[in-house]
């Protein structure tokens, strides 16, 4: 299992700068506690979220009769519109929430669980990269330790992003946050195709 692959992979696909300016919208005019409190919570809960897909995920694949190989492709080719949505700086409902769900949330007295944790957070992209991650790495328990170990430091990130999120709109503003996710977009891109070429070839292997 290449560890720096799948870091890699869960950076890109997380991509914790993205979440940054959304997360300032919607804490605009709350206090630093309420800040703090948030921003420590929603990446817990978006954990949680990934750790069960990480761990029930090929059970579930299998009790569906879905091989992995098959998800492998899927999961590839939803990455892969993520990618493009990353590179052209759009909104969809696979790394952002939506105009209806962005409208609801600045209606909402609590954004934690929806829409930073899920699905900002932990979103379409995200579980199945996790499902894919664990399907690549050996069927040993130290190898998919690591990939867990990952997406906790992967999710470390957000919630150090989100705590500097202020500091960091300022820094960056939409420009700059537009030419990183373009860039990573082009990385997605490259893994999403490795996702999906690996699991052609697990389909056609004897």
């Amino acid at each position: 299992m290449n560890s720096l692959y799948a870091l890699v992979t869960l950076i890109v696909v997380i991509d914790p700068l993205s979440i940054v300016p959304f997360f300032v919208a919607v804490t605009r005019g709350m206090t630093e506690a309420e800040l703090r409190r948030i921003a420590l919570r929603a990446p817990a809960i978006a954990l949680g979220v990934l750790v069960v897909f990480a761990l029930l995920g090929e059970a579930l694949l299998t009790a569906l009769g879905i091989s992995l190989a098959a998800f492998r492709i899927a999961g590839g080719a939803l990455l892969f519109m993520l990618a493009i949505d990353m590179l052209f700086a759009r909104q969809s409902g696979l790394r952002s929430v939506t105009l209806r769900e962005d409208a609801e949330a600045m209606t909402r007295p609590d954004v934690t669980v929806f829409p930073l944790a899920i699905p900002l957070i932990a979103g379409p992209g995200a579980l199945a990269t996790v499902v894919l991650l664990m399907g690549r790495a050996p069927a040993l328990w130290p190898d998919k330790a690591v990939v867990l170990g990952l997406v906790v430091l992967v999710l470390g990130l957000v919630c150090a992003a989100l705590l500097l999120s202020r500091r960091l709109f300022r820094l960056l503003g939409v420009t700059g946050n537009n030419v990183i996710s373009r860039v990573l977009g082009i990385v997605l891109a490259a893994l999403a195709v490795q996702f999906v070429i690996d699991g052609v070839k697990a389909a056609l292997a004897p």
